[in-house]
């Protein structure tokens, strides 16, 4: 999470359908996360399902997950009968059978016509490490570099973990080891109820739902605190206090109730640092940059063009450093998915572009959604591609029918 600290601030309301938690720094919106109630997410959400069909042309399989749903499980995801991962030669019809019961984790939410995308390697996220039950090694974030602080940190998380099958975060070098072993027994034990529950329930069945919101946020968030927590609806103060007590205590005492501030200012929550108008900010095609240039943003079906604009009297340089920031930003809050394609303005030198395919390289690295940036054509075309996790922001906001 880029920008926390003394001044940033989690704002979390309840607007209609809408269920929104924000990241303010400096009194600018950096991450957004929203739940709609009458489409929820079904992201992270683990189903014991029955696989309905084997599609042999696709190397997949087609999982009923119950309530309607189907889901799209291919080979690479599926784990064979002895726990390991599917080998290279595996094929769909070697490692499941039509009826099969199994169980899954949602990786993707519905896109379109699409169904969610599935994964049998399941993974319970923390804020400093998450468990994946399956596997057996410590893995460590790169974002931690290398050197002997991440071999102290892999012996140190080995002695503190519960069971194996863990990723370790970024901010877990930050954490006490108190808070890695607690958390890592939170984790431990409510995968053993999940595990559990698989065993005796009828198929297909629900075992776990995912995050909301609320908890997405906190969860990225990771050990960095913000300067306070502003929730303005009763009930979901109560459900945040409740998830922090038993996942991020450390959190609890910043947890203030609007409604207890309101003798001092009457506005909502959102109206206070007008992030009503910044959100609607986020549908508009246009995005204005600090020295005249813009950014264009076009989704098609298959994929998001950016054009970057310099105005009248744009040095090209300076607006696409100042674009390659302000693209990471936006495709975080607009929750951008699959493939973008960024034409920049065209430089000069070769030395220019390397500077802008770095400024826009630094600038996604703290997207906690697994982002690649690939190289710039001669025509200053860069291809970025962003994964899928949940729906975008528009189809939320405006109203779209989401899957």
């Amino acid at each position: 999470m880029s920008g926390a600290g003394p001044l940033t601030e989690i704002l979390i309301d309840r607007d209609g359908p809408l269920t929104r938690a924000a990241v303010v720094s400096d009194g600018r919106l950096t991450d957004l996360h929203i739940d709609h109630a009458d489409h929820p997410s079904l992201l992270g959400r683990m189903v014991l399902g029955r696989v309905e069909r084997i599609v042999t042309a696709m190397d997949a399989a087609f999982v009923d997950l119950g309530e309607g749903l189907s889901g799209f499980l291919a080979a690479a995801d599926v784990r064979r009968a002895d726990g390991k991962p599917k080998q290279g030669n595996d094929r769909i019809g070697t490692l499941l059978r039509t009826g099969q019961p199994v169980l899954v984790q949602v990786k993707a939410d519905p896109v379109g016509a699409k169904g969610p995308s599935l994964t049998m390697d399941v993974t319970l996220p923390g804020r400093f490490l998450i468990h994946a039950p399956f596997g057996r090694d410590i893995a460590v974030s790169k974002r931690l570099g290398a050197g002997p602080a991440r071999a102290e940190l892999t012996k140190r998380i080995q002695d503190l973990v519960t069971g194996s099958g863990w990723i370790v975060r970024a901010g877990a070098a930050l954490a006490g080891d108190d808070r890695l072993a607690a958390e890592s027994e939170a984790l431990h034990l409510a995968w053993r109820a999940i595990r559990d529950a698989a065993a005796s329930a009828s198929v297909p069945s629900l075992l776990h739902s995912g995050a909301d919101a609320a908890a997405r946020l906190l969860t990225e968030l990771g050990g960095t605190a913000p300067a306070r927590i502003l929730v303005d609806d009763e009930a979901t103060a109560r459900a945040l206090i409740a998830w922090c007590a038993d996942r991020a205590p450390d959190l609890l005492p910043l947890i203030e109730r609007h409604k207890d501030q309101r003798h001092k200012d009457p506005r909502r929550l959102f109206d206070l640092r007008d992030l009503d108008g910044a959100i609607a900010e986020l549908l508009d095609t246009r995005v204005p940059l600090p020295r005249g240039g813009s950014l264009v943003i076009e989704p098609t079906e298959a994929l998001t063009v950016v054009d970057v604009n310099a105005g009248e009297r744009g040095n090209p340089l300076d607006v696409n450093l100042e674009a390659a920031a302000e693209i990471a930003r936006q495709l975080r809050l607009r929750n951008v998915g699959g493939i973008v394609v960024v034409d920049f303005v065209n430089m000069r030198s070769r030395g220019d572009a390397e500077r802008v395919l770095n400024a826009l390289t630094q600038a996604v690295e703290s997207d906690p959604v697994q982002t690649q940036v690939y190289g710039m054509s001669k025509l200053g075309l860069v291809e970025v591609t962003r994964a899928r996790r949940g729906s975008p922001l528009s189809a939320l906001l405006r109203g779209a029918p989401l899957p």
